[in-house]
């Protein structure tokens, strides 16, 4: 990776890439890549198969808050457990059980069970949903707490944004493969391809050696757990990042779970068009992870406020269109957003935790996700009521007032480095 070519170039001199040359972040990334084109190919199949099942927005919402629950109850234990065991193996046992989730999804949809022509199916979905989401909340804390101790505190923006960057890369291919897996072959192709998928990321984990020590010991997870929520409580600067982060992701995140109703009943554009419109999004997402692996690691709390405000205006523009290109354009915006709060928010809380009990915050950090299927829920039974471009876009309304309000009133956050 870091040979030199033509001019004395070499991969080590470029600060973008500088992550990469490190053996064992390589292979990181490798899984990495596995595990999030299956996600993205899930994305949309999950949520479109579900919607052409039932039609109903309010499942969809359902669906998402299946997925949540398991993840934000067991986060905070799989956040002991990061600072507890070898990360590499909870990481492991994770990639495997979602290759399980999968295909046990492929087989249903192969043998008939799960069919439009069998009422009430859908509940295979929601089941899947849950394991997922249990699977997740045990594994994700160690995969972010795990970056650290790979590549070292001076690169882990760097290596942040290189992981947003495959997944936004993937954002942009792995969906459109999806829409155009399911118009071409069916829904259980794609979760059969999801599963070779999973089982890629678990050999890359398996070929990767131990990192980091274990920091707990001899002590219940209740009580570490405990310890971890005073430690947030009176470290104001990360009290103020996990709310921050969690305000933007409760505001900006329903509208993917609602992204079907979108291309089914405004834009009509069908599965290939859902896939399409996801894919455009990694594109802005690209742009802007990329560009924050080039930075340096100044103002990155000013920046966190830029992304989420860039954020909330494309969501507002998105959801009132009904024009297929202005839609485009805006979803490209969206996705850049993402990306920019996605990649600042876990470098900052890395940067800034100590290392004991980064672990139990990152699980912290990873409850947002659980919390937001509740805002998607919301939004899911508000579209019901008023549609979903007032649903998606109210609360886009809401997080743009909300940064402005925290780059005029709060300095502070904008300082932080």
């Amino acid at each position: 990776m870091g040979e030199a070519v033509g001019g004395g170039f070499s991969l080590r001199n470029l600060r973008t890439f500088s992550s990469l040359t490190s053996p064992v972040f390589r292979l990181y990334y490798g899984a990495m890549l596995g595990q999030m084109a299956a996600q993205n190919m899930q994305m949309m199949a999950r949520s479109l198969l579900i919607y052409r099942l039932t039609g109903s927005a309010a499942l969809l919402g359902v669906m998402s808050l299946a997925n949540a629950l398991p993840m934000l109850f067991l986060s905070l234990y799989g956040g002991v457990i990061a600072d507890r065991v070898q990360k590499k193996y909870v990481i492991l046992v994770g990639e495997l059980g979602s290759a399980v989730v999968a295909l046990s999804i492929a087989l249903t949809l192969t043998l008939g069970y799960l069919s439009d022509e069998r009422a009430g199916s859908w509940w295979i979905l929601i089941v899947a949903s849950l394991a997922q989401g249990a699977i997740f909340g045990f594994m994700m804390p160690s995969r972010q707490a795990m970056i650290p101790e790979m590549v070292g505190e001076d690169r882990v923006m760097n290596a942040v944004a290189l992981n947003a960057f495959g997944m936004n890369m993937l954002r942009l291919a792995a969906p459109a493969a999806a829409g155009f897996l399911v118009d071409m072959l069916g829904f259980e192709a794609v979760f059969y391809t999801m599963t070779g998928l999973y089982l890629m990321a678990a050999a890359f984990i398996a070929l990767m050696p131990l990192t980091g020590k274990a920091t707990l010991s001899g002590r219940g997870a209740l009580a570490d757990m405990a310890e971890g929520f005073r430690y947030v409580r009176r470290e104001t600067v990360i009290f103020l990042i996990l709310v921050v982060t969690l305000l933007t992701v409760l505001l900006s995140m329903p509208y993917m779970t609602l992204l079907p109703i979108f291309t089914e009943d405004i834009l009509n554009v069908g599965a290939t068009g859902l896939g399409v419109l996801i894919s455009v999004s990694g594109i802005g997402a690209m742009v802007g992870s990329i560009t924050l692996a080039s930075l340096p690691d100044k103002r990155r709390g000013l920046l966190l406020l830029v992304c989420a405000l860039i954020l909330g205006l494309a969501l507002v523009g998105f959801s009132f269109s009904t024009s297929w290109h202005l839609s485009l354009i805006m979803i490209g915006f969206v996705g850049l957003g993402q990306a920019g709060r996605m990649a600042l928010g876990s470098s900052l809380l890395m940067y800034y935790v100590e290392g004991a009990y980064l672990g139990r915050v990152m699980s912290f950090y990873m409850m947002e996700f659980g919390l937001t299927s509740f805002s998607v829920f919301l939004a899911a039974l508000m579209a019901e009521a008023v549609g979903v471009q007032w649903s998606v876009g109210g609360l886009a309304i809401v997080l743009v007032f909300l940064c402005v309000g925290m780059l005029v009133l709060v300095p502070r956050f904008r300082r932080l480095d």
